[in-house]
């Protein structure tokens, strides 16, 4: 989707712009943006907030499981000296246990996958307003993004845009240490 009105904006630029003006020095640049929310710092402070939200939820999963093994070998241990109903209440006990595991994996792979899903909206806006913000600043006529088949190192401005959401990662910790104060 993105691709095809990327391209449709560019033939409209193209297309209204006077043959002799095709001559003139246009400033491109093009960001890899899937590396940028791969390796901005802001990516990595979202890692360390999501595993430490997520650490409680996934120690319990680990207790669970731990658990579920433990009765799983009491009953291969015990099962053939257990009287029927014992048996048949560990194996009733055991396949609770087992509903009760999925049930909370499933819901802690679904909680982990929305709040993942947060952060990574928070951090593309983030590099959108910062991309949008260089290209004002060093006054580019056309950014491009993934999609291209092509990108010479003269127009890749990947490293720019890190440089500043690094510079701007300093600065909210300087703002916050402010509001701490």
């Amino acid at each position: 989707m993105f691709d095809r009105l990327w391209v449709v904006a560019v033939a409209a630029v193209l297309t209204a712009v006077a043959p002799s003006a095709l001559a003139a020095e246009y400033k491109v640049g093009f960001v890899d943006v899937s590396r940028v929310l791969e390796t901005a710092p802001q990516a990595e402070a979202a890692r360390t907030r999501i595993e430490k939200e997520f650490a409680p939820k996934d120690r319990k999963l680990v207790k669970e499981r731990k658990d579920l093994r433990k009765l799983e070998d009491k009953l291969i241990r015990e099962g053939d000296v257990m009287s029927a109903e014992k048996r048949g209440k560990l194996q009733q006990d055991i396949l609770v246990a087992k509903r009760e595991l999925r049930r909370t994996q499933e819901n802690f792979r679904e909680d982990l996958n929305i709040r993942r899903n947060q952060e990574l909206g928070k951090l593309q806006r983030r590099v959108i307003v910062a991309i949008q913000k260089l290209a004002k600043a060093e006054k580019y006529d056309l950014i491009v993004s993934n999609g291209v088949l092509f990108a010479s190192k003269a127009v890749d401005i990947t490293e720019k845009v890190l440089g500043l959401l690094k510079g701007e990662k300093g600065a909210s910790k300087k703002s916050a240490r402010k509001k701490k104060k």
